[in-house]
């Protein structure tokens, strides 16, 4: 049983490597709390600076309701901690007995994924991936507090040092207490995997859930409603609040939004190009796949560099 407020299960995969639906389905596990913020993103400060959801201890305890008597794991779910180099001392600062739970994904996958989020998010103005990849262009928030001011956040191919990333992690915490998970399995057999972060975090296998589909790829088919309802401007919501209840305020926008989004599968790459990137992603794939002895080149890599690499 927990006897104190706050984490001890952090999931702090990739982006797009399935750290939402893992989130999800712990979620409805009796004897495990998630936080009410999905990404509170507290402890990279030196990803995302003073652009995190929560940047106050006060804040960050506010996230998490209080245990009941059979709650044995409290956890959250932020992808910048995989990347960041805070992240796993500050995390074991505050909780040494910390489980960590690492998601992972093809990095040329993880890029491309998260280039589509971007752009639906507002941070990314380039919307062809291949430019973006490399461009040195500055970023800046296009609508909200941050209007303007530069992105921060790591580049795409930053958030695609695994290797570094993972090990940071096995020193800080050892192995046995991170639990690696590919996406490739996760996607496949997700009651499988399901079962192994269970056994993970000791605690009741038998609980049966729903592996549905969560967070697919999304697209706003107006970026400008899309800015308009996360952030309208001050009269419009003086005048909403004149008019209407919280109640109908929170439906009509919750409407809005579902009739903006447009879920939809990315557009496969150029060949040509997917090729050149799995090229040079091929040390970085192998080193990986040493530290955890799996054979990910040929998940990853050698499909798509057929007659490139043998």
């Amino acid at each position: 049983m927990r006897s104190v407020l706050g984490p001890n299960l952090f999931i702090v995969g990739a982006p797009k490597s399935g750290t939402t639906a893992l989130y999800s389905y712990l979620q409805r596990h009796p004897q495990i709390v998630m936080s009410n913020v999905k990404e509170p993103q507290f402890f990279a400060s030196d990803v995302c600076g003073d652009q995190r959801c929560i940047r106050t201890m006060s804040e960050y305890l506010n996230c998490f309701d209080s245990p009941d008597k059979d709650v044995v794991v409290v956890g959250e779910a932020s992808t910048c901690y995989l990347g960041s180099k805070q992240a796993p001392l500050e995390i074991h600062e505050f909780c040494p007995a910390a489980r960590i739970i690492v998601m992972l994904r093809n990095p040329i996958d993880v890029m491309y994924a998260e280039h589509s989020e971007r752009v639906f998010g507002g941070t990314e103005h380039i919307t062809d991936f291949e430019v973006a990849l490399d461009s040195p262009e500055p970023r800046r928030w296009r609508s909200g507090p941050f209007k303007g001011h530069l992105v921060r956040n790591l580049s795409y191919r930053e958030l695609t040092t695994f290797s570094e990333q993972v090990q940071r992690y096995f020193g800080v915490f050892g192995q046995e207490s991170v639990h690696v998970i590919i996406y490739d399995d996760f996607a496949r057999h997700p009651d499988v995997a399901y079962r192994s972060v269970v056994s993970f975090l000791e605690v009741d296998p038998r609980r049966k859930i729903d592996f549905d589909v969560v967070n697919s790829n999304r697209r706003a088919r107006s970026s400008g409603v899309r800015d308009l309802l996360r952030h309208p401007p001050e009269p419009a919501k003086r005048l909403a609040r004149a008019l209407l209840s919280q109640r109908m305020r929170r439906a009509l926008g919750d409407c809005f939004r579902w009739l903006n989004i447009k879920r939809a599968a990315r557009p496969p790459l150029d060949g040509r190009f997917q090729r050149r990137i799995a090229v040079e992603y091929a040390p970085e794939v192998s080193q990986l796949s040493s530290l955890l002895n799996r054979d990910l080149l040929s998940i990853w890599i050698a499909p798509q560099t057929s007659g490139v690499i043998r």
